[in-house]
């Protein structure tokens, strides 16, 4: 006797569907793949780890090959893409993105598994990326007298992370997710005194109501990325000129308030979310910001290519540029 089939509730095409016994089908999405031991490309370890129980946030950690036992190295705190709803710092596409530039870069990361929608609704991903931050800065060496004893004592932190170099990074909802957890560093503490050296937003997913650039203003409230931020956080004040999504739109904090010294956004030409990454880097520059604004654009490419078309020769060259921003 065949299996009843499951009614269908909602759905976010191309991404999930929700029935109405509870369950979400994703419907597109790269494996996840274990962490190595020793990459034979790239030499980089990697380890999964839990930040918390309750809530549930893991990551995975990346290690490159040292030179010297002590060696301290920066440290980048990333944050994948996939519209807060698919995706996974486990992906096989971001741990080939991630061994590649950690081995570049020479740098300690840490790819945060924060929560999904539509199961966990914004602004779980926010609050668990934040976590995972302030998770990071514990391990640091001036935390030693903190009186909370939820103390973070991973090794691979401790003993070769320089925490007067922490970076944070993101790609597409990842860079949203980096926007706001700098703009939160801005306004909040960091345990042991922490700084954001600098943070890498390559096409940041940002949206509002009304079109900027070459935006086209007939079917504008029905594009995707409204579609994805009303579907993911349903009940977000302002709707998609909240501020996390449309941090240059009317009532947004500003940006002069972005709380590290350094900063890089990164967009591609054939990106639909392209102008909006524009926007921003000239908002920023606008400013009162005191630090220091680097823009680039690839020409010829679409949405995160650097992560769906690894290997390719623009891909490369900008995960090559993304190196030499955190050395």
């Amino acid at each position: 006797m065949g299996s009843i089939p499951k009614e269908l509730d909602t759905e976010l095409l191309p991404f999930v569907r929700i029935y109405k016994d509870g369950s979400v089908e994703r419907l597109i999405g790269t494996p996840y793949v274990p962490p190595s031991a020793q990459d034979p490309l790239t030499g980089v370890s990697s380890k999964d780890i839990t930040i918390s129980h309750n809530p549930s946030i893991s990551a995975r950690l990346y290690l490159p090959k040292l030179d010297q036992t002590a060696q301290k190295l920066p440290i980048l705190v990333y944050y994948h893409g996939g519209g807060f709803c698919i995706e996974s710092a486990f992906s096989s596409d971001h741990q080939q993105f991630l061994n590649s530039l950690v081995a570049q870069a020479q740098v300690v990361a840490v790819s945060v598994e924060y929560r999904l929608a539509p199961e966990h609704r914004l602004p779980v991903a926010f609050e668990d990326s934040w976590a995972a931050l302030q998770w990071v800065a514990s391990a640091s060496a001036s935390n030693s007298t903190d009186d909370n004893n939820d103390v973070n004592e991973e090794p691979w932190l401790v003993n070769h992370g320089d925490f007067k170099r922490v970076f944070i990074g993101g790609d597409s909802a990842g860079a949203t997710i980096a926007h706001n957890t700098v703009m939160r560093a801005g306004a909040e503490s960091l345990r042991g005194g922490v700084k954001i050296l600098g943070a890498f937003l390559t096409h940041p997913y940002f949206w509002g109501s009304e079109p900027v650039g070459s935006e086209p203003s007939e079917g504008h409230d029905k594009a995707l990325p409204q579609v994805v931020w009303n579907f993911t956080y349903e009940a977000a004040p302002g709707g998609i000129d909240n501020p996390m999504i449309n941090p240059t739109g009317p009532g947004a904090p500003s940006l002069a308030g972005l709380g590290c010294s350094r900063l890089l956004v990164a967009v591609a030409e054939k990106d639909e979310l392209r102008d909006r990454g524009v926007v921003y880097y000239d908002e920023i520059k606008k400013s009162k910001w005191e630090g220091e604004a680097e823009f680039v654009q690839v020409d010829g490419e679409d949405h995160a290519f650097h992560v769906l078309l690894f290997g390719s020769e623009n891909s490369k060259n900008l995960i090559k540029r993304l190196a030499s921003f955190l050395k």
